[in-house]
């Protein structure tokens, strides 16, 4: 029987032949953690009496939940990882620097056929460079910080065969956002998604990003892209050499295939107050919004600033709500910048937050108020995600939320292109 991209990893990982439901200890290749889970961390770290970390150059810290700093509690956490990497035990990517799932890949941490473990759960976003990237909690980050290495219990995967191409107005969040609602919350559970189709070759990394980093939401352990021209060109563009990544066998085994035609799809909304409460936007059309959030570690990238940019230049000011653009990274805050992104964004009515998640997970500037409807293109629309329980999270696609911002209502964006 043939590997899945997800065993051969595991495998090449633990020097062995492994398939699906082994347990296994693991040679990872980099441990990350935030500032939400980098101090628990760091206390167990010592606690577990780990005198260094296995190796400096592959535990990264990042400062990017609490960006701007909120508080003195938060101030302190902040110095006590600064403290952690200064003397020596990783990379600190400080304030304002950006999103962890946008820097590891920006900065050429994530490399195909690796090994990456993350105290966040969107660290399935490394998939999309064809590595296998899962989130972990502060316990098991401060092991593997200390040993460089990991259990982990080999997982089945579920196959997604993509073809065709997205129609005009639809974008690679309305499919994540569909799979979700077909996959459902809990689906994939401990599963590994891994994709394959025609229609792989029409989507730009930031696309696959975006894909990869949705599908933890369907309880998925990873989700995997193919090692293709596509990520080849990637790791050329970064100068890394010759890397070779992996592509699944053709007899591999998967617990389910499911068939998704791109011609066919539609711009996605997800209601409040799951990721799985998805429907086509034709059919919530008029619901007011008075908030709109286009960042994130799912859409807070160039490509995703651009494409908002232009409609809203096109369309006018907004409606007058409320629009906040949080770019994932200082290279895309500073790339916007050139490019005249950030200038439209601001003369037609948007406030700009520094690099960082924003007010995704209601732990930044950017609350809602009580009643308010927000359109966000964030990863999470839970009850009191943003900080407020009273306020109602729809998410959708950058063009759909512009499009909100533009009307004031949800607006099928296809109509204002």
């Amino acid at each position: 029987m043939g590997k899945t991209i997800a065993e051969k990893i595991l495998s090449a990982h633990c020097n062995g032949d492994v398939v699906a439901g082994d347990v296994i200890a693991a040679a990872i290749d980099l441990a990350m953690a935030t500032d939400g889970s980098g101090p628990l961390a760091i206390k167990l770290f010592r606690e577990m009496e780990f005198s260094s970390v296995w190796n400096p150059d592959k535990v990264l810290m990042v400062l990017d939940h609490y960006v701007p700093c909120p508080n003195d509690k938060v101030a302190k956490l902040h110095n006590e990882m600064r403290a952690f990497c200064e003397a020596g035990n990783g990379k600190l990517f400080d304030l304002g620097e950006g999103i962890c799932h946008q820097l590891l890949p920006e900065n050429g941490y994530v490399k195909p056929g690796g090994l990456i473990v993350g105290a966040d759960s969107h660290s399935v976003t490394y998939g999309a460079l064809n590595a296998l990237g899962t989130g972990i909690g502060s316990s098991d980050l401060a092991a593997a910080m200390g040993t460089g290495r990991l259990w982990f219990q080999v997982p089945q995967s579920m196959k997604i065969v993509l073809n065709g191409q997205f129609p005009n107005g639809v974008f690679a969040k309305d499919l994540a956002l569909f799979i979700i609602g077909e996959v459902g919350a809990s689906g994939a559970d401990y599963r590994s998604i891994e994709f394959h189709g025609e229609a792989l070759a029409g989507l730009d990394v930031a696309d696959r990003m975006t894909i990869c980093n949705m599908m933890v939401e369907t309880g998925a352990k990873c989700s995997i892209m193919p090692f293709d021209s596509v990520t080849k060109g990637w790791v050329q563009d970064f100068s890394w050499g010759s890397v070779d990544g992996e592509q699944a066998d053709p007899d591999a085994h998967y617990t389910d295939e499911i068939q998704i035609d791109l011609d066919s799809l539609l711009p996605q909304i997800a209601k409040p107050h799951q990721v799985d409460n998805v429907l086509p936007i034709t059919g919530i059309e008029e619901t007011p919004i008075h908030m709109v959030v286009i960042g994130t570690c799912t859409n807070g990238r160039l490509k995703d600033l651009e494409v908002a940019a232009q409609m809203l230049k096109d369309n006018g000011k907004t409606s007058g709500l409320e629009l906040l653009i949080v770019p994932a990274s200082r290279q895309v805050y500073s790339d916007a910048a050139k490019k005249g992104i950030l200038e439209i964004f601001s003369t037609h009515g948007a406030m700009i937050l520094p690099p960082g998640c924003g007010p995704c997970c209601g732990s930044s500037p950017g609350i809602p108020s009580d009643g308010e409807n927000v359109l966000s293109t964030a990863n999470r629309n839970f009850l009191g995600r943003m900080g407020n329980v009273n306020a109602d999270i729809y998410l959708g696609s950058p063009l759909s939320a512009i499009a909100a911002a533009i009307t004031g209502r949800i607006t099928d964006p296809r109509g204002l292109m």
